[in-house]
């Protein structure tokens, strides 16, 4: 039985789409689709140098822990202040202020190496977080823009691909610079320093940043597709941009956006326990060298189930759950937990690589779940910036403190209390997550 206009409107999708649009739409998707799978670039180098900065100056797993908790809370603050500024000046601008910053800041730690102050490493790490923060709240504020209310859960999904597609790209090339590799058989390339970690993938972002500036809209409208969502009260207005003093009343005062952010902060702890140690883990625990075959294949499978766990949670919401996230939430923390306490039993190395998939899946299906697509039922596409900005943040801040307690702990107890770490944080999500489970909806004083 075929719907009808209003019934297709009602759904949240035009009955009719505009001649043109679904090309248009996945050109700009794409584009800023890959922006932002450079930023990821930019971002989980540090994963794979992690091991041979430690080597080279010396540094504990406290040292590259506080690194890393410098960039999580910048990253974290930023979230907040550049969410808030993104629904001012558009996401389009937010993120290539952050591009031209992150690449600007792998450069200069690259130069950095030839000092060797954990200091230095420290400072720009953590403004590499900062100027990150703008990818993110700009990713989202384009796209809430460009989809229906009902497509947003699938929408995080492509999010969590995009986020993925980086880390797989990662995961292939940056072990090949430190090995060294040969081009189409002809062209040999040494063994580089770890430096070119850092100095490739901002090269790369130059590239792609220059491709965004010229095809990405901010909106459908300014690509000339006027009136695609009738009947959405988000998208009744063309204008996407917001006063900053409504949008942060809007957002600061929904009890929503702070127990979701709490649940957020979980996610985190977990999320980054797993991406930027695993290559240690594997390294120092199992002895594998980051170009052999499991490494490899580990270096897939984790990319690829995440993206598999960040668009089956958000359709699953979207089809079985009325675009409700918290449910779906809730049930993917109680899983989380149960693999997490079967790892700790882990011995052999295949089934290590085992449960990293299987916990790369489940932490990946709350991230996307939780951050743009709750984020967008939140704040709509005038406020969907500042609504990421406060839940991302808080994922960082709980990465910045899962980092320093993580550090310790394995400097003091070693790999053995790597997997008992990360139970507590299942445990708080399923509990933040099962509290709001009933409600209908994410705004204020919904039901």
């Amino acid at each position: 039985m075929t719907s009808s206009p209003a019934a297709a409107a009602a759904a949240g999708a035009p009955s009719h789409l505009p001649a043109g649009l679904r090309r248009r739409r996945g050109l700009n998707w794409a584009t800023v689709g890959l922006m932002y799978t450079s930023y990821y670039f930019c971002r989980y180098n540090f994963a794979y140098a992690n091991k041979a900065i430690a080597d080279e100056f010396g540094f504990s797993k406290s040292d590259m822990s506080t690194i890393l908790s410098m960039q999580f809370v910048a990253y974290g603050c930023g979230q907040m202040i550049n969410g808030l500024l993104t629904d001012h000046i558009g996401g389009k601008r937010a993120m290539l202020i952050g591009a031209a910053g992150t690449i600007s800041v792998n450069a200069l730690f690259g130069v950095a190496s030839f000092w060797g102050q954990l200091a230095l490493f420290t400072f720009l790490w953590g403004l590499n977080g900062y100027v990150q923060s703008f990818g993110a709240p700009g990713f989202i504020k384009i796209n809430s823009a460009w989809f229906s209310e009902k497509q947003r859960g699938t929408f995080a999904g492509i999010f969590g691909f995009m986020i993925n597609l980086g880390r797989l790209a990662a995961n292939k090339l940056l072990p090949l610079l430190l090995a060294g590799f040969v081009i189409f058989g002809l062209i040999h390339i040494p063994p580089q320093h770890w430096r070119w970690l850092f100095w490739i993938p901002a090269m790369i972002a130059t590239i792609v940043a220059i491709v965004f500036a010229f095809v990405v809209k901010d909106t459908p409208e300014q690509a000339g597709y006027v009136g695609l969502f009738h009947g959405e009260a988000d998208h009744a207005d063309q204008d996407v941009r917001s006063q900053l003093s409504v949008v942060f009343k809007h957002i600061v005062t929904n009890p929503m956006v702070w127990i979701i952010a709490v649940a957020y902060a979980c996610t985190g702890a977990v999320r980054q326990a797993v991406d930027q140690w695993f290559p240690v883990y594997f390294q120092e625990v199992h002895h594998l060298q980051m170009t052999g075959a499991k490494f490899q294949w580990l270096g897939y499978l984790i990319p690829l189930v995440a993206s598999c766990g960040s668009f089956l949670s958000g359709w699953v919401s979207d089809r079985f759950f009325h675009s409700r996230r918290a449910p779906v939430a809730a049930g993917v923390y109680i899983i989380e937990m149960v693999v997490i306490l079967a790892a700790t039993q882990v011995q052999s190395v295949n089934w290590a690589i085992a449960f990293f998939v299987m916990i790369s899946f489940t932490v990946n299906s709350t991230h996307s779940l939780l951050g743009p697509a709750a984020a967008m039922d939140i704040g709509g596409r005038k406020m969907a910036a500042f609504a990421s900005g406060c839940i991302d943040a808080f994922q960082y801040f709980g990465a910045a403190l899962g980092m320093m307690i993580l550090g310790w702990v394995l400097d003091h107890h070693g790999w053995g209390y790597y997997f008992y770490y990360m139970i507590p944080f299942g445990l708080l999500g399923a509990i933040l997550m099962y509290s709001i489970s009933h409600r209908h909806s994410l705004k204020k004083g919904g039901r």
